[in-house]
């Protein structure tokens, strides 16, 4: 009864030996693990899982497949429902969607649905199948501004309904934070991440890169000379976010977007690349969320001494139960109750300590977590000669500012309605990041999905 009540452990590198390099931390399951995982779903005639994910993945289904052996079967019914599932399976939050919602989770551990979706999504690969459409083309062409987790989703269901979706990508590789924010650790980009966008461009969606919209071409120029039928805008939320506090400009502070996509993108961890980036020997990361997480254990794998530096306790620590645990079996050191009040310069403008204060819970605050307060007189100064900011991103507001007609808040985040991802400018739709502000990989493929939809409708006249 035990067995039944407990997951398949996931073989995982070693702390010491995974923190001197890049490679993927968890190496998964075979097939004789993930099928002994799939034989404790009770196949619930109600699935609760499947509620808690954000693309509504038949997860009974496909699970039921991996059960028989089926693993073909499994990836076809996955691939009803999402364009990345080797993604999905590495880096979204299962503990709090799917899993969060189990039935086995009542008296036991929850069904590692989140590594069974890796598993089958790998199987795939590795055997050379990959998603078909046969869908009859509607002879109508939609845009896909932005070639992340949203644009990804949407240009793949509207590929596979019959659109002629292109993707207009900024940067000159496509995928957005999968490629550019996310460690090789957590989420390899050759295995992966370029395996998931081939399949994508198999349903025949184009991808042009080194495209930015509100400079190389706008929305409206998109609509009404290029021949476009709807617009879907994924472009994400890139523009960092600093504290403003003294010595934010001295050299040695970065922010996590860019510290992260130096290394994820540039590869400025291999000795050969031409992007520099500072190796610091005592680095600070201010923040508690998983971009800080990847930042700090980017920067440990570089051979620094990495402190998360976080005005909560770990209680609070928005990041993944999972990326908490591996920072730390990897060495990360923990500075919690701390808040940053100023980065210490030496003569020649470089950084050469951190000032904090100790800080005190009191009285929760809106988001429902208790508020940090701080405690006279406790300021304190950690020794570093690197500092990396991860307090989150906004939306650049680039695209806003050049297409007449399109509202955003007064967070910079565009308006559109959640269901459906339009917006206030006829035929423009939108999800993700740039809507909601940064959030997670597979809430913003959902808003994808959801635009998809919309955006079918709209030209279907319904």
């Amino acid at each position: 009864m035990d067995d039944v009540l407990k997951k398949i452990p996931v073989r995982e590198q070693e702390p010491d030996v995974r923190a001197k390099n890049f490679e993927e931390v968890c190496l998964g399951y075979n097939e004789e693990e993930a099928k002994c995982e799939a034989e404790r779903c009770i196949n619930c005639k109600n699935a609760q899982c499947m509620k808690g994910c954000p693309v509504s993945i038949n997860i009974p289904g496909f699970i039921e497949q991996v059960k028989n052996g089926d693993f073909k079967k499994a990836y076809e019914i996955i691939s009803e429902s999402s364009a990345l599932p080797a993604v999905c399976g590495r880096v979204c939050p299962q503990e709090t969607q799917c899993e969060g919602k189990c039935i086995r989770g009542i008296k036991g551990d929850p069904i590692s649905i989140g590594k069974l979706e890796r598993f089958v999504a790998d199987w795939a690969a590795e055997n050379g199948i990959k998603p078909s459409t046969n869908a009859a083309p509607k002879g109508k062409k939609v845009a896909v501004i932005g070639a992340g987790p949203a644009g990804l989703t949407c240009a793949g269901d509207l590929a596979r309904m019959g659109y002629d979706v292109t993707i207009f990508e900024a940067l000159h590789e496509p995928g957005g934070v999968l490629v550019y924010g996310i460690p090789e650790f957590r989420l390899p980009k050759e295995k992966v991440v370029k395996r998931e966008i081939e399949n994508v461009k198999a349903l025949g969606v184009k991808i042009e890169t080194n495209v930015i919209i509100g400079k190389s071409v706008t929305i409206d120029e998109l609509m009404s000379e290029e021949g476009y039928d709807a617009v879907f805008i994924g472009s994400g939320a890139g523009l960092p976010k600093f504290m403003n506090i003294p010595g934010e400009t001295l050299s040695g502070v970065f922010s996590a977007n860019e510290y992260l996509t130096r290394s994820n993108l540039m590869k400025a961890f291999d000795p050969d690349s031409k992007t520099p980036i500072k190796i610091g020997k005592k680095v600070a990361v201010v923040g508690g969320g998983n971009v800080a997480m990847d930042a700090a254990r980017t920067a440990l794998r570089l051979g620094s001494e990495v402190h998360i530096v976080y005005r909560r306790s770990e209680e609070e620590l928005p990041a993944r139960v999972e990326e908490v645990h591996h920072a730390k079996e990897e060495g990360i050191i923990f500075d919690l109750l701390t808040n940053p009040v100023e980065i210490l310069g030496d003569e020649n403008g470089w950084v050469n300590g951190i000032k904090c204060i100790r800080m005190e819970l009191g009285e929760p605050d809106e988001s429902g977590r208790r508020r940090p307060v701080e405690v006279a007189g406790s300021e304190f100064v950690i020794d570093v000669d690197t500092v990396i900011m991860s307090l989150g991103t906004s939306p650049n507001p680039l695209i806003s500012s050049t297409t007449a007609g399109l509202d955003i808040n007064g967070r910079k985040c565009i308006v559109a309605t959640e269901d459906t991802g339009a917006t206030s400018k006829e035929g423009v739709y939108a999800g993700g990041d740039a809507v909601t502000g940064a959030a997670t990989v597979i809430l913003a493929m959902g808003a994808g999905k959801s635009a998809a939809k919309g955006i079918d409708d709209y030209l279907s006249g319904r």
